[in-house]
């Protein structure tokens, strides 16, 4: 009997092993429009979601959460229930405080930033202000991050493209790609952000064009699992991923495993945490 325990023992003890080393190779990413301060949401404002919002990036386990429409006292308030994360991110407006942060949360635990900045989404990349047709200043924000356990690096981009400007859309996508071989080179890259565009757009297009040197992978379709929950990213406040409304996107470079891939519909007594459902992949460098 007692070898047959202590099999069980070694067993358990092996299992465990590999789960713990699968979390320190694998990466945990979230993309998360949580949906900027408003008091007109009303039962939907920041003040009564913004528990749930911390407690979805805790539980899920992010290593990185790439997030939008964040204002700067949600971002401080953010960081105050996020004990485990430290931060990155300016203000779209002014290059400080001003306007919507793109900020990347992280797992101070088990990442360090090594380097980090932000660019326009503009054909002033470097100053802060409007592109091409867009209605609002739009920002990059990006890291460059090491594992602290395996020592691997990787760049972390996170972004917002504009909702109404078409061109700028399109331009932004060109622009990234161009800005990730600049920054980046040929270093392991995530991509994360609410590109206001569906799977069919030129936009998405330009970004996964296989045929320039550069082309990102869409975690959802290179998921070696069946992706799990529904199949839209846009929710609304009242329904789990409005069908067909795939917008909020996780790209990663070429060839990087997928693990695992879900949008998550996870609500509160019926309230969601925003009106975008959080997108989350599991990634494995190499």
């Amino acid at each position: 009997m007692k070898y047959c325990i202590t099999a069980l023992v070694l067993i358990l003890s092996l299992s465990c092993r590999q789960r713990h080393e699968s979390g320190e190779s694998s990466l945990t990413v979230m993309s998360f429009n949580i949906r900027l301060d408003t008091p007109s949401d009303g039962d939907n404002a920041w003040p009564y979601r913004k528990e749930m919002v911390a407690s979805m990036i805790r539980f899920h386990r992010a290593d990185v959460a790439g997030m939008q429409e964040v204002l700067h006292h949600q971002v401080t308030q953010l960081d105050s229930l996020l004990h485990d994360y430290d931060w990155i991110g300016t203000g779209r407006d002014d290059g400080a405080r001003e306007g919507e942060y793109s900020p990347i949360f992280y797992n101070k635990e088990k990442l360090e930033c090594l380097l980090n900045g932000q660019f326009w989404l503009s054909e002033n990349p470097d100053t802060p202000g409007i592109g091409w047709d867009a209605a609002y200043p739009r920002i990059v924000t990006w890291g460059k991050f090491r594992n602290r356990h395996n020592r691997k690096t990787f760049y972390h981009f996170n972004t917002h493209f504009d909702h109404l400007g078409q061109t700028a859309r399109k331009e932004s996508a060109r622009l990234i790609k161009r800005k990730i071989q600049e920054i980046a080179g040929d270093a392991p890259v995530v991509l994360t952000g609410d590109f206001n565009s569906l799977p069919s757009s030129e936009p998405y297009r330009i970004l996964t064009d296989l045929e320039e040197d550069l082309h990102l992978t869409d975690a959802y379709l290179a998921c070696s699992e069946p992706p799990h929950g529904p199949d839209g990213s846009w929710s609304g406040f009242h329904i789990a991923g409005e069908p067909g409304q795939r917008i909020d996107y996780i790209f990663v470079s070429a060839g990087v495993p997928i693990l695992r891939y879900g949008i998550l519909s996870d609500s509160w007594s019926g309230k969601f945490p925003s009106d975008h459902l959080p997108v989350l992949a599991d990634i494995k460098f190499h």
